[in-house]
């Protein structure tokens, strides 16, 4: 009688750690980092597992075409690029690396709050044209931040903020009243929050169709001035109001790891892409040697877990 060989798909680029890990366990890996999506529909019916990291996007189609998949793994800390709920109506495992990336996008947001006080972005463009000519930033020390969810990453940088000489202010739809007070943070509502903020930054988890967090009616009631600063999501924000409120002054700087479409296709995406107050980094919140490692690590694991308890190793 033969034995079955669990298969698994890897599409993305990954840390060695997980491919040597499965190949170890007797699973034939096949490892493919730049398959298109028409390949992947063509070959996702042979394989047991897929992992995935974000350019990959596990689609219905995807999971229908799988029609022995029994695991998605995801080498990241979120599940956008994944239709959770086809999944869950099919069985089908999801797993992926909450917190595994914390240190590395609480730094970048530090990074990008200081670069839109300090204008660096246009400091450095100057300096690189060989023009060496002073730039008035602001000082962030005795200012207030406002921390629009208050998870692992938000409640970082409430603790970096804190020894910046900074008041935090911090929201969330649970209650963190008792987990803010331990930090020496204070929560409050999101109308308060919006109203007393010198600097908004936005860590949050919304799926790809919500509502904006930040609408007109947000931006009216911020002050002016207002630093925001978004390695979360795009969609939290409506991008053509963050257009309005910078052209109108409102709004002194938006600091931001994630565009509503990367690359920018829309006419004011396009537009505030090109605006001297906003700086776009390329989606590198987790894009850390470290940070790839522990999700490799996490991830494997957790798929590990998985797999023991489906009876596959």
């Amino acid at each position: 009688m033969a034995i079955y060989t669990v298969k698994a798909l890897i599409t993305d680029p990954i840390d060695e750690i997980l491919i040597k890990t499965l190949r170890e366990k007797g699973i034939q890996v096949d490892y493919m980092p730049e398959i298109s999506k028409e390949e992947l529909l063509n070959i996702i019916g042979n394989y047991d597992i897929i992992v995935v990291r974000s350019r990959t996007k596990v689609t219905k189609d995807v999971i229908e075409k799988g029609k022995k998949l029994k695991i998605i793994a995801r080498a990241g800390i979120g599940l956008d690029n994944i239709d959770t709920e086809e999944a869950e109506k099919r069985n089908i495992k999801v797993v992926y690396a909450p917190g595994a990336s914390t240190d590395s996008a609480v730094e970048l947001t530090i990074g990008l709050m200081i670069a839109a006080a300090r204008k660096m972005y246009t400091s450095m463009a100057l300096a690189k044209s060989g023009i060496f000519k002073k730039i008035e930033g602001l000082e962030l020390a005795g200012k207030t931040i406002g921390i629009v969810g208050f998870g692992r990453i938000g409640t970082k940088v409430g603790i970096i903020a804190n020894a910046m000489g900074m008041k935090v202010l911090a929201y969330d739809i649970l209650d963190i009243r008792e987990k803010a007070e331990k930090i020496n943070a204070i929560a409050v509502s999101l109308e308060e929050l919006l109203k007393n903020s010198d600097v908004i930054s936005l860590h949050v988890t919304v799926s790809k169709d919500a509502k904006p967090i930040i609408d007109y009616p947000q931006f009216e009631l911020m002050k002016d001035n207002v630093i925001i600063v978004n390695t979360s999501r795009a969609v939290a924000v409506n991008g053509k109001a963050l257009l309005d409120y910078i052209k109108k002054g409102k709004v002194y700087a938006y600091a931001t790891d994630v565009f509503w479409n990367e690359p920018p296709k829309e006419e004011w995406e396009l537009e505030l892409l090109k605006h001297e107050r906003v700086i776009v980094t390329t989606h590198i919140g987790a894009q850390t040697k470290e940070a790839q490692k522990r999700v490799a690590e996490m991830t494997t694991q957790n798929l590990l877990n998985a797999m023991k308890e489906l009876g596959m190793i």
